[in-house]
């Protein structure tokens, strides 16, 4: 939502995939990642074509596509909604040659417990994790909130999902609002097939700059080599803004 009409604003508000793969190019990326909150309403296998021609010509890769999911939700139509979604994206990003998926794991529906709604989430992540190892399209589940808040509950989720190559963790570095985040971060990382790393962090419940050397360095101390992603969140025009935050994470990952 825009509150102020400034042009960066506009410019922002008017980006579109293609206009955000041109700008990742112009910043010397190696790669974007392409959520599915901003693709059309209508996908078509050729317009995921289009976007795989034109980072490829532009030097860049995909390294992943994300969804917004929740696999807490009891047996149903809504449910089945969720799980068909994810193998839509799944074939999505095995078209584009994207090698991972994003996915949410939800939060506790009202009046039920937060057990069952663990075990119901490692039963969505299983089933999709079969179809998604069939498309060599790595699954990685984020701490976001819900029953991902701490890394206590993502490690009993993690402990009920079928043992698999194609399963993960995407690590989102300012995602965990607990007493001491870095700790949190650090038991999650040795399970991370993606990296996204924001500029901000919650520590002891407040909101401060993060120390991108100590994320990069957790990841390193995890023998992480995937991709890191930068994700901007923040009220800065992001057209100053991510370009000095690109470079800060661009020397943290070669020190």
């Amino acid at each position: 939502m825009i509150r102020r009409g400034t042009p960066e604003q506009l410019e922002v508000a008017r980006m579109t995939l293609e206009s955000f793969i041109d700008f990742s190019a112009s910043q010397g990326l190696g790669a974007v990642e392409l959520t599915g909150y901003y693709f059309p309403q209508n996908v078509t296998e050729a317009y995921l074509i289009s976007l795989k021609e034109r980072t490829h010509r532009l030097g860049l890769s995909i390294s992943g596509t994300a969804i917004g999911n929740d696999f807490c939700l009891p047996d149903g139509a809504a449910r089945e909604a969720q799980l068909s979604a994810c193998r839509e994206w799944i074939d999505y990003a095995a078209i584009m040659g994207a090698p991972m998926i994003r996915i949410f794991a939800g939060k506790v529906p009202v009046g039920d417990s937060e057990e069952a709604a663990i075990d119901r989430c490692a039963v969505g992540i299983n089933e999709s994790l079969r179809y998604a190892s069939s498309r060599g399209v790595f699954l990685a589940l984020e701490n976001h909130g819900g029953i991902t808040a701490t890394s206590q509950q993502m490690l009993r989720i993690i402990e009920r999902v079928e043992d698999s190559a194609w399963f993960g963790v995407n690590l989102d570095s300012g995602n965990f609002h607990t007493e001491d985040p870095w700790v949190d971060l650090e038991a999650i990382a040795p399970y991370a097939v993606n990296a996204q790393i924001k500029v901000m962090i919650s520590s002891n419940g407040r909101k401060v700059p993060a120390d991108i050397e100590r994320v990069v360095g957790i990841l390193r101390k995890a023998n992480y080599r995937g991709y890191v992603a930068l994700e901007y969140e923040e009220n800065e025009n992001p057209f100053d803004a991510v370009p000095r935050h690109l470079k800060t994470l661009a020397n943290a990952i070669a020190t």
